[in-house]
């Protein structure tokens, strides 16, 4: 039986982390950004170097000196959407997997072999964590991301699916990463996991 796992989440909150790990106990793929690249070589219509540039934040309009995070508050090419929502599709069709993001607990809603996860946590919390994984970057700096990241992940979930971004009854299961700890919420998706 196919078991698929969505994980959408907040800046910093390990979301991430939780699937790479949940993927790697249950021996299951895990995808996250490389989803964009296998939608644009699985579709003719697309040219997978574009959706590269586009995914990597640098289309050719934008200057360098901008945010990363703000190539995120502008939508995607609606064929890129279509494509990307027609890729999370096949696979969970066709194999068992935990997906990070794209608005995958969206595209995947009716589905009855999913488990759809949001994992949250303190704005303050997620600001330490991350800047543990960045050294080098000052903590306003880093505080300024994870709210336009946040402000990004809100827009980009109501623009693409007409719901609230981080609503708990778009999900199965929410964890709050700061009071549970990384290791808890894998031990919780896990157990979730194992009635799909």
């Amino acid at each position: 039986m196919r078991k698929v796992i969505t994980i959408a989440r907040e800046f910093g909150a390990g979301g991430g982390e939780i699937g790479r790990r949940v993927a790697k106990e249950l021996g299951i793929q895990f995808y996250d950004k490389d989803i964009i690249l296998r939608t644009a070589l699985a579709n003719p219509k697309l040219d997978p170097e574009d959706v590269r540039r586009w995914d990597e934040r640098v289309p050719s309009s934008f200057g360098f000196a901008q945010s990363l995070f703000d190539f995120y508050n502008k939508p995607l090419d609606e064929r890129l959407w279509q494509a990307q929502r027609d890729a999370i599709r096949e696979m969970a069709n066709h194999e068992s997997c935990v997906i990070v993001g794209r608005n995958s607990e969206y595209i995947l809603h009716e589905f009855d072999h999913c488990l759809h996860v949001f994992a949250h946590a303190g704005f303050q919390w997620r600001v330490k964590r991350m800047s543990g994984m960045m050294p080098g970057v000052s903590l306003d700096q880093v505080a300024s991301d994870v709210k336009q990241a946040d402000r990004a992940r809100k827009k980009n979930c109501e623009y693409y699916t007409r719901t609230v971004y981080g609503d708990s009854r778009n999900y199965d299961l929410t964890l709050n990463t700061e009071k549970l700890g990384i290791d808890k919420a894998v031990q919780l998706v896990l157990a979730a996991a194992e009635d799909l």
